[in-house]
């Protein structure tokens, strides 16, 4: 095999293992935020009956928290279980349990900051057209956060 055919098909298998990468990495993110999702959909639909605070307050979620750490590793801390319910509250509204979820954990908890839906979908939709990272997402009402 001549040195020119040799780096072509390294080139080759080269991009092809990035795209792989990046699809693995896209898909895992995708999974990770749609669990996050349905997570925070359990907990205000079947422990809470629909309620947006729950009545049994934070101790019920202190003991989730305390199960899910030891069967499950580290993510599940009281705050974050806040978050997937809040992440629920925020995106139930206007979608249905097809959504497709395009942007890291990290851009739904930013984005769940911004009070005015329309506001929200607009940066929503803006981060994912220009894949904005965390970083290059500056919303307008950026001193609330």
């Amino acid at each position: 095999m001549s040195e020119l055919a040799a780096n072509t098909l390294y080139s080759k298998i080269a991009d092809l293992l990035h795209t792989a990468r990046q699809t693995v990495v896209h898909t895992v993110n995708q999974t990770m935020v749609y669990t996050y999702y349905e997570i925070g959909r359990m907990i205000v639909e079947d422990e809470q009956q629909g309620k947006e605070r729950a009545a049994y307050g934070r101790q019920v979620l202190k003991e989730l928290s305390k199960e899910l750490t030891a069967n499950f590793g580290k993510g599940f801390s009281v705050d974050n279980l806040q978050n997937m319910r809040q992440f629920y509250l925020s995106y139930s509204i206007y979608e249905t349990t097809s959504r497709k979820f395009v942007l890291s954990w990290s851009h739904y908890l930013k984005l769940m900051r911004i009070e005015n839906p329309d506001e929200r979908n607009f940066y929503e939709i803006e981060c994912a057209a220009n894949n904005w990272s965390l970083k290059e997402f500056q919303p307008e009402s950026e001193e609330d956060f």
